[in-house]
């Protein structure tokens, strides 16, 4: 019983990891998107949090290595928008990732 908020918390950290994941799959969002690695680190988060109180060693590592990947997640998406504002202004965001893959293939 004394595990009630932070097992609550773990399991909508899960609902969140999911929900981020099917949106994935039918194409809502994505993988690129903010949104997909924001929605993935907090659920991460959230799971981590409920280990905590009731430790298991794999899944924290699991769970940490989530949060880790999707912050990195984060900040390349924001480093693609900044760069996109300085270098290729006036292309649109889909644009300006090609523009990006085909130099990167050089």
């Amino acid at each position: 019983m004394q595990n009630i908020i932070p097992d609550t918390i773990g399991v909508l950290g899960v609902v969140l990891m999911l929900l981020a994941y099917f949106l994935l799959q039918i194409g809502k969002i994505a993988s690129t998107s903010f949104s997909y690695s924001f929605l993935n680190c907090i659920a991460a988060l959230m799971i981590l949090f409920s280990l905590f109180f009731d430790w298991n060693l794999p899944s924290a590592i699991i769970e940490g290595c989530w949060a880790l990947i999707s912050a990195y997640g984060i900040y390349r998406y924001f480093s693609l928008k900044r760069a996109s504002a300085n270098t290729w202004r006036g292309f649109a965001s889909d644009q300006w990732t090609i523009i990006l893959r085909q130099s990167k293939g050089r």
